[in-house]
């Protein structure tokens, strides 16, 4: 039982030497996350500016999918109350090509439409990835702007250092 017992101890300490590592690890990160949350603070600004324009870019593009949706819309609509026309009015072979011939063309003009619709989401899509590659790509400059200057830091207090020195 005591054998067990130490065995026991000994697991425990070790998983507790494992914990107060994992912690202290955890505290690192939690300081490094800290730190890049003051750099995201500081960034802000150029973000929002940012944030603007692609909400500017979204709002446009989202009105205009809009108007085509209810240009489409309308378009359908008309074309039900043409077939809903042509099957009442089956006396006049004429009017019924005529009103097919409007189908058709109303048909391919809502194919259009979709296709712009749908063009219209790509490029809005692309714009947000855009943006989005522009970020971290500011991001990714900002820390090595930052690793730079904290070099630049070193080196002159190391040849401030050496000045004093001779």
């Amino acid at each position: 039982d005591r054998d067990t017992d130490k065995k026991r101890i000994e697991e425990l300490l070790e998983e507790n030497m494992v914990l107060e590592i994992a912690q202290k690890q955890s505290m690192n990160e939690s300081a490094h996350l800290g730190w890049e949350l003051e750099q995201l603070a500081k960034s802000t600004d150029l973000a929002d500016s940012e944030k603007s324009f692609v909400f500017e870019l979204n709002e446009c593009a989202s009105s205009r999918i809009l108007k085509l949706e209810k240009d489409n819309q309308s378009l359908q609509n008309t074309i039900q109350e043409l077939r809903d026309a042509s099957l009442t009015s089956r006396e006049s072979s004429l009017k019924f090509v005529e009103l097919e011939k409007e189908n058709q063309q109303l048909s391919k003009k809502i194919e259009k439409l979709q296709n712009q619709i749908e063009k219209e989401k790509q490029s809005n899509q692309d714009l947000e990835t855009l943006s989005e590659e522009l970020i971290k790509d500011k991001e990714q400059l900002q820390v090595v702007m930052e690793t730079l200057k904290a070099d630049k830091d070193r080196q002159i207090k190391d040849l401030r250092q050496e000045n004093d020195h001779l």
